[in-house]
């Protein structure tokens, strides 16, 4: 008997991996029973709609505010420019999966994950899965891009009196109006739009130039031949999927969370070597639920003279034996760190070499770069380097999506994105809520609770008049925040952590008292139920006992049928039974008779 399987199933390390996969599955079945919210019964449901929603984008952070607005009695519309759901996620690679993990990663409180750190195809699932289930499928427009939101002529003209019987609120058309109006717009666009490239002399594509964007210093060429063309593939970070690296040596322009993705992606792809060229740095801190939990519970959203503790904890952790990598002129509360766990072992091993430099030209077998120290400023860089490769990758991120389509007087100059009431909220017109799509930086997550709570203060703000704010309220919100955080790394609002977030969405409810009623609804999601989808899943319900009855009456009407038939065959075999043994009985009798007839002829014979 092989004992190796048994004694794995036994050992310690097993079985702390099974605890922990039971009570992981454990934990999202109890957050689903408590806090998702049903869907609608039907398609056709809700038919009494509280009010009517246009959701720009299909991503994500888009689907779960159409499924909270659609389970509260809302109608909603959802636009998208593409030809399917999913947003950033539908065009990554297959590799790229959560940095956090997936319990901090919750965008809707129905999903459930079959891992701590899913990879795309499973986000990809799960967003299509919410889709599905909250009948959102008939209510979106493919292939739909959103070119004019404007306000219904004589709407929104008295704002900053809610009470007010007309004109306290906007109504809204999107493009040509087609769809009727709306009484919100919610823009989920996110981030990241479209893959961004940098414009490098000697890139083999000169169209590609979006310098203005990419922020590299533009370096005179010193040395190499002029009109030097760089001979080798070039990739952006999204398009890994596709690349052959076996064997070779890839240059990874980007030193976020794209980078590190793709030095993972192409280490994993079988490459020889990976060269990562790095204009500012970013602090990289481990996959750890409790240290990202801990990190983003800082509540001031700025650095303090009390950061420096996380930074050396950060430097213990994750920095052994690799002191050059730990950023020198940004704190770990300044900009958006990158979580991972084997980065840091890649550049100890030798397997990926960590530049600090600015671009000067690419080459034709590599690029050349004015390397500089830890210390020294982006531009400061005095030492040339040339590196070689086959591959060059463009981790510089994605394009941040327009918002043309409004008018610009909604977003004024200070009060623009992503100084927003609560970071969301457009201070102009609280029925423009901007979820996730005035981020810049965070120490946090995009796909987490807060996308049902902004969704359920909007909700809020369209059923009860007496709890919406003006423009003013909202500015000073603004206003205080700057003060509060004046001095903060490139703004206010520019960078928060999640307990911060949190902090704001508490205090929403405790400056005003008469939003304290609304608490429950808006924090967990409690109330506010339609009534019609309550009637709907009644009648469904009987509507299917009486169908399993029908079933079960069908089935004993067949049985006894069965019954019946079985005794007409027994019925019809009992007299053949009968007829066949007389016969038998009389055919030996008859032979029983002649056997003795014979005898006692032989006996007779015998006598004479």
């Amino acid at each position: 008997m092989d004992v190796k399987p048994l004694a794995q199933n036994l050992s310690p390390i097993q079985w702390v991996v099974s605890t922990f996969n039971f009570f992981y599955v454990l934990v999202q079945h109890l957050i689903i029973w408590l806090f998702k919210p049903h869907p609608p019964p039907s398609p056709e449901l809700p038919q009494q709609v509280n009010g009517r929603i246009a959701i720009i984008g299909a991503g994500l952070t888009g689907v779960s505010s159409a499924a909270h607005a659609i389970a509260h009695g809302f109608d909603v519309v959802i636009y998208e420019q593409t030809d399917q759901v999913g947003g950033i996620w539908a065009h990554v690679n297959k590799t790229s999966g959560l940095q956090l993990n997936s319990l901090l990663y919750r965008f809707h409180p129905g999903v459930l994950w079959s891992c701590t750190f899913p990879k795309r195809d499973e986000i990809l699932h799960e967003t299509r899965r919410i889709w599905e289930e909250y009948q959102l499928a008939p209510r979106t427009r493919l292939n739909t891009r959103v070119t004019s939101v404007k306000r219904v002529e004589g709407t929104g003209k008295r704002l900053s009196d809610p009470s007010a019987d007309e004109g306290a609120r906007s109504r809204w058309l999107i493009n040509d109006g087609a769809d009727g109006a709306f009484d919100a717009v919610v823009v989920t666009v996110g981030t990241c739009g479209a893959p961004k490239r940098i414009d490098i002399p000697g890139l083999p594509r000169a169209e590609e130039d979006t310098s203005e964007e990419g922020g590299w210093r533009e370096a005179k060429h010193r040395g190499g031949r002029a009109g030097e063309v760089f001979e080798g593939e070039v990739l952006h970070s999204s398009e890994l999927d596709r690349a052959d690296l076996e064997g070779r040596t890839v240059i990874v322009v980007g030193s976020g969370a794209s980078g590190v993705e793709a030095v993972e992606t192409a280490l994993s792809k079988g490459a020889e070597h990976c060269v990562m060229l790095a204009r500012d740095d970013k602090w990289i801190i481990p996959r750890n639920i409790l240290m990202d939990t801990l990190i983003a519970a800082q509540p001031f959203g700025r650095q303090t003279p009390f950061s420096f503790l996380w930074e050396k904890l950060i430097v213990l952790l994750n920095y052994r034996d690799a002191p050059e990598l730990v950023p020198a002129r940004v704190g770990i509360f300044e900009g958006t760190p990158v979580v991972n766990d084997e980065f840091v072992d890649w550049v100890r091993q030798g397997k990926c070499e960590y530049v600090r430099c600015d671009i000067e030209r690419l080459t034709r077998h590599g690029i050349r770069v004015s390397a500089r120290s830890r210390d020294e400023k982006p531009g400061e860089g005095t030492e040339t380097r040339e590196y070689e490769g086959d591959v060059l990758v463009f981790a510089t991120g994605f394009h941040k999506p327009e918002i043309s389509f409004f008018e610009e007087d909604l977003f004024p100059d200070s009060y623009d994105r992503p100084n927003l009431y609560l970071q969301n909220f457009c201070t102009e017109d609280w029925s423009v809520l901007m979820t996730n799509s005035a981020y810049v930086n965070a120490i946090g997550t995009v796909g987490h609770f807060h996308i049902g709570i902004y969704m359920r203060i909007l909700l809020t703000f369209l059923l009860d008049p007496d709890v919406r704010p003006t423009p003013k309220d909202m500015k000073l919100w603004v206003d205080v925040i700057r003060f509060l955080k004046r001095g903060a790394r490139g703004g206010a609002l520019s960078f928060f952590t999640y307990m911060e977030l949190t902090i704001w969405l508490l205090l929403f409810h405790v400056v005003r008292i008469d939003r304290l009623k609304w608490v429950f609804f808006i924090m967990q999601g409690w109330g506010v139920y339609p009534e019609e989808f309550r009637r709907e899943r009644i009648a469904q319900a009987r509507m299917k006992a009486s169908e399993v009855l029908e079933q079960a009456g069908r089935r004993f009407e067949q049985a006894q049928e069965w019954g019946a038939q079985a005794q007409r065959k027994a019925a019809e075999k009992v007299p053949l039974a009968r007829e066949k043994v007389g016969y038998e009985v009389r055919e030996k009798a008859g032979q029983a008779h002649q056997k003795a007839s014979h005898a006692h002829q032989n006996i007779a014979q015998e006598t004479k």
